[in-house]
């Protein structure tokens, strides 16, 4: 006779493969913050780089095999240009949507680059920013910001026409203190990673508070400062848990599933950029001795995102890199 547990499953995550190497230009990032994988595994990257080194500041492109495509974008104040970009999204079309905190506006670009329009506006009035965050598309063509030092997520239409906003400053439920990542899940329901308040928020696109998950530390399904946030097909919840250096893993209800806090070792490039350099593997080598793991752990992981295959990809904000990891179900018999 056979038993079943309906609903039941074992979660495990299995280490694909990393992406990238610090680089101020070309094939790899610099202080990245945020990307986001088109369908044809495209990879857009937000590189913000140093304030003392503003010439690696700029988008990247390449595949999730480590193909480099090209990348566009400079520091600056003018059309197609940042200071502090922060996020991105892609719209239906393949536009590409770049939050910029420090100019308080959203730029756009076209698959290959091309600039082709900005919008926003300072303050704190309807449409307003202060310092946005995360950005994320709706199937519907809604885009839902962040807005972080307004204590807010504000709507808006692709062309940057306010529809609405909630939350406010505090604590308490629906309410945030500095939000900052931000996604609609398959489900359409809208996670927002509660930055200050160590916590992770869900709401109806409405706006409607569902439900928090999440509290200040180090143990099980506590965090310290998250700062991205993403759901999958099967409602799993995925927090890059940035102090604390891992992605925690949660079920549809909030219950702790898994985590991850790396499993790297070098990248194509990483390779290929070592063996042109002897010196840099000598002083690998010493920089690792007091810390083995350091080319395997994650490193202020800033963002998470599931790709077209279902395939878990963390940016590893200090190492420069995408660590890749494939997902597993299994029927659990008690």
């Amino acid at each position: 006779m056979a038993t079943h547990f309906f609903g039941l499953t074992q979660r495990t995550f299995a280490f694909s493969h990393s992406i990238g190497r610090n680089e101020f230009a070309g094939t790899g990032m610099r202080n990245p913050v945020d990307f986001v994988v088109a369908p044809n595994d495209t990879v857009y990257i937000v590189n913000r780089s140093y304030e003392n080194r503003p010439d690696g500041c700029r988008i990247s492109i390449f595949t999730l095999n480590e193909e480099y495509i090209t990348e566009f974008g400079s520091y600056g104040e003018g059309d197609g240009q940042f200071i502090w970009p922060t996020s991105c999204d892609l719209d239906a079309q393949g536009n590409l949507y770049v939050a910029d905190e420090w100019q308080n506006k959203i730029s756009i670009f076209d698959k290959d680059g091309e600039y082709l329009r900005s919008w926003g506006k300072a303050g704190s009035g309807d449409g307003e920013m202060d310092r946005p965050a995360g950005m994320s598309i709706s199937a519907d063509g809604t885009m839902f910001i962040s807005d972080s030092r307004n204590s807010r997520v504000q709507k808006f239409t692709l062309d940057g026409k306010y529809i609405g906003q909630f939350g406010s400053f505090g604590s308490g439920p629906g309410q945030f203190n500095m939000p900052w990542g931000i996604s609609v899940g398959p489900d359409g329901n809208v996670y927002v990673a509660d930055w200050r308040n160590d916590r992770i928020q869900i709401f109806t696109s409405d706006g409607e508070w569902q439900a928090s998950v999440g509290q200040s530390g180090s143990g099980v399904g506590q965090f310290n400062r998250p700062n991205s946030v993403c759901a999958d097909a099967d409602g799993d919840i995925y927090v890059a848990d940035w102090l604390n250096n891992r992605v925690q893993v949660l079920s549809p209800e909030g219950r702790f599933v898994a985590e991850m806090r790396g499993d790297a070792g070098l990248s194509q490039w990483g390779r290929e950029k070592l063996q042109s350099n002897p010196d840099m593997i000598r002083q690998r080598a010493l920089a690792f001795a007091n810390n083995p793991n350091f080319e395997k752990d994650l490193g202020h992981p800033c963002a998470v995102k599931i790709d077209s295959k279902g395939q878990v990809c963390i940016l590893d904000h200090t190492r420069g890199r995408i660590q890749v990891y494939t997902k597993s179900k299994d029927p659990v018999l008690v």
